[in-house]
């Protein structure tokens, strides 16, 4: 019984993952912990543009620095700002009611959001983003339909409309894949240039995506070098054990 409902949950789970997306296309996202300039872009993108509202409480300046090959001098001057040290956690100053008087709720850590939700659900989040007048920041998103959140990242990307209906949304953003270079689906379109391209743009977000996933797990790589330190003691230690296996049943058979 307790293997029936084992195998109950892992069919169900893909579809609960689906639910949680509302059956809107998520644009593929690999996050890539070894590339360290890609995790410094979007360190600098996270303080620069998500800290105004977002902490990383579970996170801290200093173990960052060291796990992206950055001088904490550099960190202290440029990333850093207010009377907070290199070795304090990444908070801020903003206090949770006033957050919850402006957005309707207190903006949520982000150290542990791509664990919650997933990269490939932040990835697509963010470059969703779209003019609609009726809501109270003048945007709303095709990820999370009637987001409180601002955009915050539009004078990088633009400002995006849509012209598809409910159900064409679904298809999602009409954007250069970074990974594989494919243009994805065909909902949003520029209707006023931002700072960057389109692939500028989304290059922007794969970057500051990476840095949230190793937020979430930052000790990924370490952890993958122990697992095949480990399979490969197994494997040898298979040898030995079978060796010994045989030596004490030979008298035996």
């Amino acid at each position: 019984m307790k293997k029936f409902f084992i195998a109950i949950l892992l069919v169900l789970a893909p579809v609960a993952a689906s639910a949680a997306t509302g059956g809107v296309h998520l644009d593929e996202m690999a996050p890539d912990h070894a590339n360290k300039e890609s995790l410094q872009r979007g360190m600098a993108t996270f303080v620069n543009h998500c800290m105004g509202c977002h902490s990383a409480n579970f996170q801290r300046y200093e173990r960052a620095a060291m796990d992206l090959d950055m001088p904490n001098e550099l960190v202290q001057k440029h990333l850093i700002f207010g009377d907070s040290k290199v070795g304090e956690q990444m908070t801020i100053a903003m206090p949770q009611t006033d957050g919850a008087a402006w957005f309707g709720t207190p903006p949520p850590d982000l150290t542990l959001e791509t664990r919650l939700r997933g990269e490939a659900w932040v990835y697509t989040y963010l470059r969703s983003f779209y003019k609609d007048p009726a809501r109270p920041w003048g945007v709303n998103n095709v990820v999370f339909p009637d987001v409180g959140m601002p955009n915050v990242l539009e004078g990088l990307q633009g400002l995006q409309v849509n012209h598809c209906t409910p159900a064409e949304m679904a298809h999602q953003v009409k954007t250069i894949d970074p990974l594989t270079g494919v243009q994805m689906g065909g909902c949003l379109s520029i209707a006023e240039k931002g700072q960057l391209s389109v692939e500028e743009f989304d290059n922007t977000i794969y970057d500051l995506v990476n840095f949230m996933s190793y937020m979430g797990n930052p000790v990924k790589l370490q952890s993958q070098a122990i697992g095949y330190k480990v399979l490969i003691f197994l494997f040898i230690f298979f040898f030995f054990a079978y060796a010994l296996k045989k030596e004490y049943w030979k008298d035996v058979h």
